[in-house]
C-alpha cells in the first residue's frame, strides 16, 4: 500500500481526553477515532490489526477443538428472564423494544442465546462434548467509559461455550481453553499470567483471568516473579491427549487478582512477590448448570436419567487486546507492534521522493517485497525526511527499509529493527533476503 493513497490521519498533538499510552497512541497514529463515548470508528489501520488479532484467536480456538458460528447481537429479555439474569444484571445492559413493544436487550454475553441453542438441538449425551464459539461486537453501557478502547461501550470479543455429561468433562474444555489462551497470548507477543480470579455477574465456582502486567491497568494483581520466566513456547500439546500436567504447570507459580489475594495467607515471600496493576485480556469460567438448569438444557444421560448439561463460559476481549498490546509494547516515539499482528511488517520509506534514482529503488523493492507475499507500507509521499521517520516509528511497524539518494550511491539501503532500534546499511539484495527470509 502506497501511504500516498492511504487512509491514515495522524494526530500531531495528542487529545486531550487520551489519559493512557493505549488511547493516545491509536488517535494519534490514526487506528481510531469516536463516535460518541466509550464507542469508536476503526479507521485501516486499527481495523488490519484488529482482523489480525482476531484470526490468531479463531485459529487458536479452531486448534481447541471449539466449532466457530455467529449469534445475534439482539437478545430476547424473556431467555435472560428463564435464567434469572434480566433484572438483575443492571445498568450495564442496554434494554430496547421493538416496533410490537416486545422487550429486547443489546448483548453484553450470550450464556443465554448459547444454551437456548444447545437445548433446542441436542437430547443425547452421545452428541456430547460440544464448544461453540463466535466472535461478536457487543455493549455494555459503562457509566464512565475510559482509556479508548480499553474501557468502551461497546467492543468486539471472543466468547466460546462448552457442553459436557459431567464435571470431568468440563474440565477437560476448560483445561483446553486454558491451554489455547495461554497460546494465543503468546503468538500476540503478550505475558499473559493466568490468575485465580472471582467469577462476577457471570457466575461459577472455577474461574480464571489472564492478565498481562502494566501499571495502567485497572487491577492490583499479585504473581511469583518465576512468572517472568515461565511461557508456553515450546511445550508441545495434544489437545485430544490429558492437558492436565500443563494446567499444573502454569498454576503451580502464585498469581491472583485483589479480590483473591489475602496478605496474611499468601505463600510468597516478599521478596518473590511482585505487586502491580494488571490488564485483564480473558477470563474463563466454569459454572456447572447455572443456566443449563433454568433453561432446561437437558441430555440424556448413560444411565437413561436425564439431566442438565455442565457447561462452561470463556472469553477473550479482541478489541481491548488491541489496546493492550500497545500498553505492553510501546516508547517515546509510539507503538512497537509485534509482527504477528503489525498492520504490515515494512514501513518503505522514500527519503527523496524527487530522485529518480531513489524512486525508482524504492519501486523496485516494493514491487519485489509484495511479489513475496511480504505486506509494505510504502511512503511515497512529497514530505521532509524528518516527518517520514517520525510516522513510521509512531506507528510501530517491525521494519524499516530506508532508502536514500547517498546510501544508494553505494548500492545500499538502511534497515531498522523498530523494537530494538538497531539500524543496519545493507545491499539491496541483502535488505530483501532479510525481509523475505
Amino acid at each position: 500500500m502506497r501511504l500516498s493513497a492511504y487512509f491514515l490521519p495522524i494526530l500531531k498533538e495528542t487529545p486531550a481526553e487520551a489519559q493512557i499510552a493505549s488511547h493516545r497512541l491509536m488517535l494519534r497514529a490514526g487506528m481510531v477515532r469516536q463516535a460518541s463515548a466509550g464507542i469508536y470508528s476503526w479507521l485501516p489501520m486499527g481495523f488490519k490489526v484488529l482482523q489480525k488479532i482476531e484470526q490468531v484467536v479463531r485459529e487458536e480456538q479452531d486448534a481447541a477443538g471449539a466449532q466457530e458460528m455467529l449469534m445475534p447481537t439482539i437478545q430476547s429479555a424473556d431467555l435472560w428472564r428463564q435464567s434469572g439474569r434480566y433484572d438483575g444484571y443492571g445498568k450495564e445492559m442496554l434494554r430496547i423494544k421493538d416496533r410490537h413493544d416486545r422487550e429486547m436487550l443489546y448483548g453484553p454475553t450470550n450464556e443465554e442465546q448459547i444454551t437456548e441453542i444447545f437445548r433446542s438441538s441436542v437430547r443425547s449425551y452421545k452428541d456430547l462434548p460440544r464448544m461453540l464459539y463466535h466472535i461478536q461486537w457487543k455493549f455494555r453501557d459503562e457509566v464512565r467509559p475510559r482509556f479508548g478502547v480499553m474501557r468502551g461501550r461497546e467492543f468486539l470479543m471472543k466468547d466460546a461455550y462448552s457442553f459436557d455429561v459431567d464435571y470431568e468433562g468440563a474440565k477437560r474444555a476448560y483445561n483446553k481453553m486454558f491451554v489455547a489462551y495461554l497460546r494465543t497470548f503468546d503468538r500476540l507477543g503478550l505475558k499473559a499470567i493466568p490468575m485465580a480470579a472471582d467469577t462476577g455477574p457471570i457466575g461459577g465456582d472455577m474461574s480464571h483471568e489472564f492478565i498481562i502486567l502494566a501499571e495502567t491497568g485497572e487491577s492490583q494483581v499479585f504473581c511469583h516473579k518465576g512468572w517472568m520466566d515461565l511461557g508456553i513456547s515450546g511445550i508441545e500439546v495434544d489437545f485430544e491427549g490429558d492437558l492436565q500436567p500443563v494446567v499444573d504447570k502454569f498454576t503451580s507459580l502464585y498469581a491472583a487478582t485483589d479480590e483473591k489475594h489475602v496478605p496474611a495467607d499468601c505463600p510468597v515471600p516478599a521478596s518473590e512477590l511482585i505487586e502491580t496493576r494488571g490488564i485483564e485480556v480473558g477470563h474463563i469460567f466454569y459454572f456447572a448448570s447455572k443456566y443449563s438448569e433454568p433453561l432446561k438444557a437437558e441430555v440424556q444421560m448413560p444411565d437413561g436419567s436425564t439431566g442438565p448439561v455442565h457447561m462452561g463460559s470463556y472469553g477473550i476481549g479482541v478489541s481491548r487486546l488491541v489496546g493492550g498490546i500497545i500498553e505492553a509494547s510501546h516508547d517515546e516515539a509510539g507503538i512497537i507492534w509485534p509482527e504477528s499482528v503489525a498492520p504490515f511488517k515494512v514501513g518503505l520509506v522514500n527519503l527523496k521522493a524527487g530522485d529518480a534514482d531513489c524512486t525508482r529503488a524504492c519501486d523496485d523493492l516494493y514491487a519485489k517485497l509484495n511479489a513475496a507475499g511480504v505486506e509494505v507500507l510504502y511512503d511515497d509521499r512529497d514530505e521532509r525526511p524528518g516527518p517520514k521517520l517520525a510516522t513510521m516509528d509512531l506507528i510501530g511497524l517491525p521494519w524499516q527499509l530506508v532508502v536514500g539518494p547517498r546510501g544508494l550511491q553505494n548500492g545500499m539501503v538502511e534497515i531498522k529493527n523498530r523494537r530494538t532500534g538497531e539500524k543496519q546499511e545493507l545491499s539491496i539484495d541483502s535488505a530483501l533476503s532479510k525481509l523475505i527470509g
